[in-house]
């Protein structure tokens, strides 16, 4: 990338719940927790916070945040994130309540109704120039499928016919999809999206989301988020070095589970086994940031051959992969909630 199209900030954009922060949305004691939660009790994922003020301070990057949280807790979120030292330039939240007032019930779980003139009409207010824009999202709903339709309609690649379809088989609201097609028609033809990630909080078959090419990854961890972009040239070893850390400090995965996870996003083909032991040099350089990571030091050098990324399966029909997606994303709610009754 040249360093003019450097200059100009690349835009990261993030979801929150399941993808930087813990949350459970699967009973009715986690919804009540959830809401009543402080500031300083929410948890994020480990190296969330990390791997967005490293990508910050590395090159000039502008955050946007687009959740499905309701818009009444604007201030308990913005108040986590300025706790985590965490800056954004744009922060969309679901209109939740308004939606129940005027008896918009559909519109509590339409992912595609909410989530995509968000993320339109963010690119119009925030990056709307910017040449470089990499998502994060989760496997808890349909973040991978909006994400790419996203991708798709900047780059032209999608029709209003079909884009009308999809959002008619979504349950998105007459108004909703006419307001979604002005904002298409707003939005330059570009295609900046370089990196989409997937948080497997569900614990998804990373082999599901092939269909949606390789510029979706699923990652079990911010290490293996942190691997990937020190291999697009979008991170710094050192960087993704201070990344791990994190992740490891925050104690949701072993060392032994870091370790394979170094060896699974090498195996499934997103990243080289040089770049992974470039970071592990980074990683060993930081004199292991008073942690014990001598066995994923020794795993990461050890690294195995680079795999190949599997084509996608066919190429993409949005109709047959919104019905596809929303039977994964629902199995996985499904599973969820048993094991909360059965705990």
């Amino acid at each position: 990338m040249s360093e003019g199209v450097r200059d100009v900030p690349r835009v990261v954009r993030w979801d929150l719940d399941k993808t930087y922060l813990h949350t459970d949305f699967d009973s009715i004691r986690g919804l009540l927790r959830a809401a009543v939660e402080t500031p300083e009790t929410k948890r994020s994922v480990a190296g969330a916070p990390a791997l967005i003020k490293v990508m910050m301070r590395e090159r000039p990057t502008l955050l946007t945040i687009v959740s499905g949280s309701p818009e009444q807790m604007r201030s308990a979120l913005e108040s986590k994130l300025r706790l985590d030292g965490v800056a954004w330039s744009d922060f969309s939240l679901k209109p939740s309540l308004q939606n129940i007032v005027r008896l918009r019930f559909r519109a509590l779980r339409d992912q595609v109704g909410y989530k995509l003139p968000a993320l339109l009409w963010q690119r119009l207010r925030v990056g709307a120039d910017s040449p470089d824009e990499t998502l994060f999202g989760d496997d808890a709903e349909a973040d991978a499928f909006v994400y790419t339709l996203y991708a798709d309609l900047l780059a032209g690649r999608v029709s209003n016919k079909l884009l009308t379809a999809v959002m008619e088989h979504a349950g998105t609201y007459p108004d909703v999809i006419a307001e979604t097609l002005r904002r298409v028609q707003e939005v330059p033809r570009v295609d900046p999206v370089r990196r989409v990630f997937i948080h497997l909080e569900r614990r998804s078959d990373p082999a599901f989301f092939r269909r949606y090419g390789p510029r979706v990854v699923p990652v079990y961890d911010y290490l293996q988020s942190a691997l990937v972009l020190v291999g697009d040239g979008a991170l710094s070893a050192a960087g993704a070095a201070e990344v791990i850390a994190m992740v490891a400090r925050g104690g949701e995965r072993s060392v032994a589970e870091l370790a394979a996870s170094s060896h699974d996003i090498v195996t499934r083909g997103h990243v080289g086994p040089e770049t992974v032991r470039a970071v592990a040099e980074a990683l060993a350089a930081r004199g292991g940031d008073g942690l014990e990571l001598t066995p994923l030091l020794e795993a990461m050098q050890r690294t195995p051959a680079r795999g190949a990324v599997e084509p996608p399966t066919a190429e993409l029909d949005y109709l047959a992969a919104l019905l596809e997606d929303r039977a994964r994303w629902e199995a996985a709610g499904k599973a969820a909630r048993a094991k909360n009754r059965a705990k």
